[in-house]
């Protein structure tokens, strides 16, 4: 199946395939360089696993309407680091909204009309969020074992974890910080406990009632776990 959209802006082209018994889907979202523009990535019900990232120019083609051929003609133009930024953004997330001005840091190539460039892939996932000071459980069947695809501890949104919440403790949301320690301490087991708290993630904003949002699935001891699965 093949789904294609295209506007001056943005460029979106996704293809889907059953692996086992769940659809997993390989999207690619292209966003030109305008710095009001944004770069949207969205998996619906599954997460993201960033594939490939590129920030500069591969074609001169791509975003290439109204632009003079000066802008276009360096076709080799990367800026370093761009796809661990979208990775540590976006990974385990089921949407993901990045300004593209987060990338002009720096100018890999001065002159050249630039944009990102993002494949990804949608996996099915189990899904949730864990307010703070509660305790987090991870459960997988019998024979299967847990693959955490991201986790973050912070908040991102007004409404989650807000019950008898006092507004200043749910304003900032702009709050995140991957976490790490999630996995390791759950992948490769068949169940993982443990209590949310600052003291195990630190406090990534202070003042703020924080959670955390874990995306994982269970897989068998078989398939590997330092690639995402292919099965749920």
């Amino acid at each position: 199946m093949h789904r294609f959209g295209l506007s001056t802006t943005l460029l979106l082209a996704a293809t889907c395939s059953l692996m086992m018994t769940a659809v997993v889907c390989n999207d690619r979202v292209i966003t030109c360089g305008s710095s009001q523009n944004v770069h949207r990535l969205s998996c619906g019900d599954g997460v993201i696993t960033v594939q490939k990232a590129l920030y500069g120019r591969a074609d001169n083609q791509t975003c290439s309407e109204g632009r003079p051929q000066s802008q276009v003609i360096n076709t080799q133009c990367s800026q370093e680091g761009t796809l661990g930024v979208i990775k540590s953004r976006c990974d385990g997330k089921t949407d993901c909204e990045l300004n593209i001005n987060v990338f002009r840091t720096s100018d890999p190539c001065v002159g050249t009309y630039k944009y990102l460039d993002t494949t990804f892939t949608c996996f099915p996932a189990i899904h949730f969020a864990v307010c703070e000071n509660s305790l987090a459980d991870l459960q997988c069947d019998v024979g299967q074992i847990i693959f955490v695809y991201g986790a973050y501890y912070g908040r991102r949104d007004m409404t989650t974890c807000s019950y008898k919440r006092p507004a200043d403790q749910l304003e900032n949301v702009f709050c995140s910080r991957p976490q790490r320690k999630v996995v390791d301490s759950c992948n490769g087991k068949n169940s993982c406990s443990f209590r949310v708290s600052n003291s195990m993630f630190g406090d990534p904003c202070r003042g703020t009632y924080k959670y955390l949002d874990v995306a994982y699935t269970c897989v068998y001891p078989s398939v590997t776990t330092n690639q995402p699965p292919n099965n749920s």
